[in-house]
């Protein structure tokens, strides 16, 4: 019979072993994957990133429950991807901004919007969100670099519009929630 051994009590100063800021490993997909690896964080920063910062939006577009978006709002407030800012006081209510961090995940939102729209969409669909690049002003394409002028996609050089379709879908989810709502 193999010999068993335990395991030692963890003390109060060992660091987390999962979570966000985690040290279980060093690998830093693990690390990030712990903060944003789930589909609703993503969606609460699509929402961010196209300018949606407030609670009601995020969750209308999203469609995620009231508790799923907190807890996801929670999760990256407390990892440093965005910060609430009062906007009313009674009641008090908060929007949600990007911070440093938040506006540095940028490239892998554009990453995950180019996969998407090269594996996951018919060809008769259009973009979902197209963009102009605004130094050069024309379609900046779905790689990293635009298409036109070489130069790499920055979020503050770019200006997102909604496709058609896409821009057809959020309304009917807006409405929908808004019809929901008591």
């Amino acid at each position: 019979m193999p010999k068993m051994t335990k395991t030692p009590k963890k003390s109060a100063r060992e660091p987390e072993t999962t979570g966000p800021g985690s040290n279980a490993t060093l690998c830093p997909i693990a690390r990030a994957q712990d903060v944003v690896g789930d589909r609703w964080t993503v969606l609460v920063l699509r929402e961010l990133f196209l300018g949606n910062r407030r609670f009601e939006e995020i969750q209308a577009h999203t469609q995620a429950t009231p508790q799923m978006v907190a807890s996801r709002l929670k999760k990256l407030e407390s990892a440093g991807l965005i910060e609430r800012r009062p906007y009313s006081e009674r009641p008090p209510r908060h929007e949600y901004h990007l911070t440093e961090m938040g506006i540095a995940f940028h490239p892998v939102f554009l990453a995950l919007r180019a996969w998407g729209e090269t594996w996951f969409k018919s060809e008769d669909e259009e973009v979902a969100i197209q963009y102009i690049h605004i130094p050069c002003g024309q379609d900046p394409g779905l790689g990293p670099a635009c298409q036109s002028c070489g130069k790499m996609m920055r979020r503050e050089e770019l200006s997102a519009k909604l496709g058609g379709s896409f821009h057809a879908e959020r309304q009917a989810r807006l409405e929908a929630f808004k019809a929901n709502r008591p």
